[in-house]
């Protein structure tokens, strides 16, 4: 199995070293242009929560990112160093009431562009899957 890590502090700008993370696994895995494009998104919006939300901000607490490649799945977890959260009850972000709102467009990005997401650890833990053959 194939894996990659990069560990990054809770900075915005940090999510640059992300975006070079997945660069390269687009290289290093021929990743065509949909699935790069899909694993862009998902997996900074996952660290841009574990960030902003998981860490709060706190440049102390770091953020994990590792990479596996699993028979034709690639896994991205995303580990942060908070408490978690309820990932069980999150308002629908498409649902009127919920138009207007900032939150919540990331989780629901991350479950619409992966094949799978799994929360862990009360959800400072997040597997986003990608099917290779798909």
């Amino acid at each position: 199995m194939n894996t990659i890590s990069i560990q990054v502090p809770s900075i915005a700008e940090n999510i640059r070293m992300i975006e070079s993370f997945i660069d390269n696994a687009k290289e290093r895995f021929s990743l065509d242009d949909d699935m790069y494009g899909n694993i862009m998104i998902a997996v900074t919006e996952a660290v841009n929560n574990a960030i902003k939300h998981g860490n709060a901000n706190d440049k102390s607490k770091n953020v994990l990112l590792s990479l596996f490649l699993d028979d034709s799945i690639l896994r991205f977890i995303i580990k942060d160093e908070g408490r978690g959260f309820n990932y069980e009850n999150l308002p629908d972000p498409t649902a009127p009431e919920n138009i207007e709102k900032l939150g919540g467009r990331g989780i629901f990005l991350m479950k619409h562009l992966s094949d799978e997401v799994d929360f862990k650890e009360n959800g400072s833990v997040v597997e986003l899957c990608f099917y290779m053959n798909a």
